[in-house]
């Protein structure tokens, strides 16, 4: 699985892409078939609160899974992204069963 980190009007620390990768790589117990994941980290209208946006589009074989949570940290949209997107693998997962 190939995970891809963006950070979007800002530079991540090295720590917070640490914490992305650990996080994203666990999808992969939700689903085995990820090809490829991309992490957009972007930080919307400066100075507000819940300004911090994670968005993580996973491609899976046949189609293409997207989730997008804004928080007041990047490590709780990241956590929000990630239950998420668990949710969504499951589901295709268990439409693949099914066929």
């Amino acid at each position: 699985m190939e995970i891809k980190i963006q950070s979007i009007h800002f530079d991540a620390t090295e720590k917070l892409e640490a914490f992305v990768e650990k996080k994203v790589a666990k999808l992969s117990k939700s689903y085995e078939d990820i090809q490829k994941v991309e992490v957009q980290l972007k930080v919307v209208k400066p100075a507000t609160a819940l300004n911090k946006q994670a968005c993580i589009t996973a491609t899976v074989p046949g189609t293409t899974l997207y989730v997008e949570k804004t928080c007041d940290t990047f490590e709780e949209s990241v956590d929000q992204c990630v239950d998420s997107m668990k949710v969504q693998l499951t589901k295709f997962k268990e439409k693949q069963r099914g066929h």
